[in-house]
This record gives C-alpha cells, sequence and structure tokens, in this order.
C-alpha cells in the first residue's frame, strides 16, 4: 500500500463555507499561487464539477492533469482520483470537514501522488508534505480572509 501525507488545520468558518471555497475551481488561480488555471470539464446533477483541468506551475514544476471528484452527499467530504496528467503516474486525495471548537472546522487532507519519473520515497514525502501545508495554508487564508 502506498503512504499518504495527511495534515491537518483548523479554520474559523462552518463546514459549508469551507466546502464552497474547495469547489469554486474557477476561482483557484486567484489564491492558488502555482495555479495558473483551473477548468471544470464535466459538472454533476448537483452542479459541482465532477472532472476537472489543471494548469500548474510551481517554478521547476509544470504539470496540466485531470481529476475526477467524488463530493459527498453530507457536505464534509471530497476526494479525488488521478484521471490523466503529464508528469503524474497517479494521485489520490481527499478533504474531510469535522466541527471543531467555537464554530471552527478542522479541516483534514489526505495526498498520495506518484510520478512517471522515478523519485526517493523520502523525497516524494518532503514534496507531498510541502503541497498540502501550502494549500490548507492558502485555504484558510482564502476562507478566513
Amino acid at each position: 500500500m502506498t503512504d499518504k501525507t495527511k495534515r491537518s488545520i483548523t479554520i474559523d468558518a462552518p463546514a459549508d463555507r469551507i466546502m464552497a471555497v474547495i469547489a469554486d475551481f474557477e476561482a483557484y488561480p486567484t489564491w492558488v499561487a502555482a495555479a495558473k488555471s483551473v477548468t471544470p470539464i464535466t459538472v454533476g446533477s448537483s452542479g459541482r464539477a465532477e472532472t476537472v483541468r489543471f494548469v500548474l506551475d510551481a517554478g521547476m514544476v509544470k504539470d496540466t492533469y485531470d481529476l475526477a471528484y467524488d463530493w459527498a452527499a453530507d457536505g464534509k467530504s471530497v476526494s479525488w482520483d488521478l484521471v490523466r496528467g503529464d508528469l503524474q503516474k497517479s494521485q489520490h486525495g481527499s478533504y474531510e470537514l469535522e466541527s471543531g471548537p467555537d464554530g471552527a472546522t478542522v479541516v483534514t487532507y489526505e495526498l498520495t501522488v506518484d510520478l512517471n519519473i522515478p523519485m526517493i520515497g523520502m523525497f516524494k514525502r518532503k514534496a507531498e508534505k510541502v503541497i498540502t501545508d501550502t494549500a490548507l495554508k492558502e485555504l484558510k487564508k482564502r476562507v478566513e480572509g
């Protein structure tokens, strides 16, 4: 079984507000530093994107990839899997939202990425940690700001 990176952060907002920010893919380039464009390809009957194309530029790492999303009916979680990518062989991720103290929400982000190029596991985990930490901090700033 592939190891996954798991990080959490507390955001001072209700879960539905956080999930609305997560689901607003077209706004990602305004608050996700590496996102050059994020475009929903297919939208489900719920009105939420089911397949999304990402174009990222994180300096030395540039990638274009499509993710398929699965939105939980209770609005407390979303998971995704790679459909196709240039650099990535696979990606599985999720956000889980749990009620926290004083109306805040604990957001847990899990991520596993496998690349088409060989990478030592230790470096891969470090990259996933940086990705998850950055994503959670940017999400918190966007929701609370």
